[in-house]
């Protein structure tokens, strides 16, 4: 069926509602509005340099962009805009591909290829475990400065929850939720924390645990609460 001509309004809307799709779609994914925050600022770095609708956008535009404008950028900045813009055209293939047409006559091509695309991946960066010997260097000298701090039981606090983190492997949102009945001084051999909230999976809210009071973490318990 023909349709009429479309317009400069017309297809500013039509920008918008796609940029709204592409978004829902990827938090309907499970990704973390972190990474969706991400890919967006992605795509509104790169349509702001081209000026025009990024379903217009050609190999040779990229090959501008990618070897002209981002030749001195970091090798990830590089990466993550060009796996913004090709994950945004897979979405337009996908969903618009028809409509875009319709409306402009443009067929939609990802204008990321294999002659263009940036060259590299992104390494994962590794964590190294401080040592036992750092560990106890750390809490010996924060002990020391418990006996000269200005606000002492704020700051036996702090020192009494990193010591938790540090010896049974609470989270710091854990530990600041724990409440002196979730102390079970008589479970196992040690005695355990309830753990009341803890990290959910996949949205499923916060799960419930038990947690050993190992490697000395009563008595840092029976510290503060009976001197702090």
């Amino acid at each position: 069926m023909a349709r009429a001509p479309a317009t400069a309004e017309d297809l500013e809307a039509l920008e918008t509602d796609v940029l709204a799709g592409f978004v829902l779609a990827r938090a309907a994914a499970g990704l973390s509005d972190g990474t969706i925050a991400s890919d967006v600022m992605h795509l509104e770095q790169v349509r702001a340099w081209f000026g025009r609708s990024l379903w217009e956008m050609e190999p040779t535009d990229a090959d501008v962009y990618f070897g002209k404008v981002l030749r001195g950028a970091a090798r990830g900045t590089r990466l993550s805009q060009a796996q913004a813009i090709k994950t945004y055209f897979l979405f337009l293939d996908l969903r618009h591909k028809i409509e875009i047409h319709q409306m402009t006559g443009r067929v939609v091509e990802c204008p990321i290829d294999e002659m263009n695309r940036p060259r590299g991946r992104q390494e994962a960066r590794l964590r190294i475990p401080p040592t036992a010997y750092q560990v106890g260097q750390l809490f010996a000298g924060w002990r020391e400065e418990l006996t000269s701090c200005r606000k002492f039981a704020p700051a036996a606090r702090n020192y009494t929850a990193a010591k938790l983190m540090s010896e049974v492997g609470l989270r710091v949102n854990e530990a600041c939720k724990l409440g002196l009945s979730d102390i079970k001084w008589n479970l196992g051999h040690f005695g355990k924390l309830h753990v009341r909230h803890g990290r959910g999976a996949r949205g499923s809210g916060p799960r419930e645990r038990m947690v050993p009071l190992i490697n000395n973490a009563a008595a840092t318990l029976r510290w503060f609460i009976e001197d702090v």
